[in-house]
């Protein structure tokens, strides 16, 4: 079983966004492989519209470069990207995704997949705290056990 066939057989039904891509960092990947339902209600695409597109089709007008650029820069470097950034979706909505963005890796150590958990976060009222964290908070809250569970496995690259 390949790992791909793996996780969507865990994350079909995940309440958290799911995509996963290839490694290609550079344009015009990262190509979409993988996206769960919850992804494409994100989206508000259906998923089988999202396989085969690049994640930077919820880029618009007000999604900040540099995040792009730290982003970019974490993939590369076969990082952990966590991160907030400003998309859109398929009716031109805009929303903020708080996203945790993780390599795949093989037995070799080599970098073969993304994998990407977003959900929709909106700004919290009053003095954000000092050192940035806290600024948002999520639109929904899941009490889901797998939400808690997957950055405890050994897919990831620490």
């Amino acid at each position: 079983m390949l790992l791909i066939d793996l996780l969507r057989s865990v994350l079909d039904q995940a309440p958290i966004a799911v995509v996963i891509t290839d490694a290609l960092v550079e344009r015009p990947g990262p190509t979409i492989l993988y996206a769960n339902d919850a992804f494409g209600r994100l989206v508000g695409r259906a998923t089988c519209d999202v396989i085969g597109l690049t994640p930077r089709f919820m880029q618009g007008s007000e999604t900040r470069r540099t995040v792009l650029d730290q982003f970019a820069a974490a993939l590369r470097a076969g990082e952990r990207f966590h991160g907030f950034l400003t998309n859109y979706r398929a009716d031109g909505s805009r929303y903020v995704a708080e996203i945790d963005c993780r390599p795949l890796i093989d037995a070799s150590g080599r970098v073969v997949n993304f994998i990407a958990f977003e959900r929709e976060v909106v700004r919290r009222r009053g003095r954000p705290a000092a050192s940035g964290t806290g600024r948002f908070e999520p639109v929904a809250v899941s009490h889901d056990v797998l939400t808690n569970f997957l950055p405890r496995i050994n897919l990831f690259k620490s």
